[in-house]
């Protein structure tokens, strides 16, 4: 057997880049037109072409659902040409489909790649989520504190009184009890609709999105997403896997986790040096949205290595009837 070509993040990460930005591109022209679905499926067949061109030898780990539930990068789908390195790759073609279709804030195209291997294979179930930016300690704010516990820690790792601080979290019935200990504390919060990868991405850029910290429940595929932007960006999250039934404990089972109350850290969610690109597709506190003009998109790409660190942030402008 062969080995796998080594894995050069610096010489993938525009060809990863090209994969967002077409799936950005794909869903523009259903920006607030209403329908979710065709959105998510423009993006879908566009990052898959994309993907395709690459010269990688790649497994969807983190993807669209489940080989029988999606027609397009299911986990363990097969992208690349198959002749370049061995990795794992994590999307998610449209985060945001309700945001897109409402053409509401923070809709994103969202990929990661990393050496085979090295990205949890996180099962369809939710995650509770706690996130911060970097420059703090390890363990300031951990999943064992109570939510206001995690507002009094921060605040005082960052010099800062409670009411300085801001919490970012999913609008969703599960956290009014989350979202009263929090405002209890006189800490602000952000409710997001959508989008807990933008959300979480919130936290290593708190100067420019005024965000400090990130907490509750969500997806656990979003959540390895997350952490593999953190790891490029600076900054801490930690993850447990929820379960509802025993259909979702099944589905850990099948992913390869036995250890059902874990608590993951960033580097466990993604235990290598990633790649990671995100495309704006409706205007965003992260990245600006598609921008048309007669006969020209424009669009914003975020694209980062964590081997070096590096945030690059691209625009890419081309005509409406071509592609990246």
């Amino acid at each position: 057997m062969t080995e796998s070509p080594m894995f050069h993040d610096r010489m993938l990460s525009l060809g990863l880049a090209r994969v967002s930005e077409a799936a950005a591109l794909a869903s523009a022209d259903w920006v607030g037109r209403g329908d979710e679905k065709a959105a998510d499926q423009a993006a879908v067949n566009a990052m898959r072409d994309q993907l395709n061109m690459l010269e990688i030898a790649g497994v969807v780990v983190i993807g669209e659902g489940e080989r029988d539930e999606a027609p397009m990068l299911f986990i363990g789908e097969e992208v690349g040409t198959g002749q370049g390195p061995a990795v794992d790759i994590a999307l998610d073609p449209l985060e945001g489909t309700t945001l897109t279709a409402k053409d509401m804030p923070n809709a994103l195209t969202v990929i990661a790649m990393a050496p085979r291997g090295t990205l949890l294979h996180a099962p369809d179930v939710y995650m509770d989520k706690l996130a911060i930016g970097p420059g703090f300690a390890p363990d300031t704010v951990t999943l064992a504190m109570s939510p206001s516990e995690r507002v009094r820690a921060l605040a005082k790792a960052k010099g800062c009184e409670q009411s300085d601080i801001t919490v970012c979290i999913l609008e969703r019935p599960r956290h009014e009890d989350l979202i009263a200990e929090i405002r209890a504390t006189g800490a602000a919060i952000r409710l997001i609709t959508d989008g807990d990868v933008a959300g979480v991405i919130h936290c290593a850029e708190p100067e420019i999105t005024g965000i400090d910290m990130y907490m509750g429940s969500g997806g656990a595929p979003e959540g390895v997403l997350a952490a593999a932007a953190l790891k490029c960006m600076g900054g801490q999250i930690y993850g447990r896997l929820l379960f509802r039934n025993d259909d979702e404990r099944g589905r850990a089972a099948k992913a390869g986790i036995t250890d059902l109350d874990r608590i993951y850290t960033r580097d466990e969610l993604v235990t290598a040096d990633v790649i990671f690109s995100a495309t704006g597709v409706t205007v965003g506190s992260i990245l600006d949205g598609i921008k048309r003009e007669p006969g020209w998109f424009t669009t914003e790409t975020l694209l980062m290595r964590s081997k070096t660190g590096s945030v690059r942030r691209m625009t890419y402008r081309t005509p409406a009837n071509n592609s990246p």
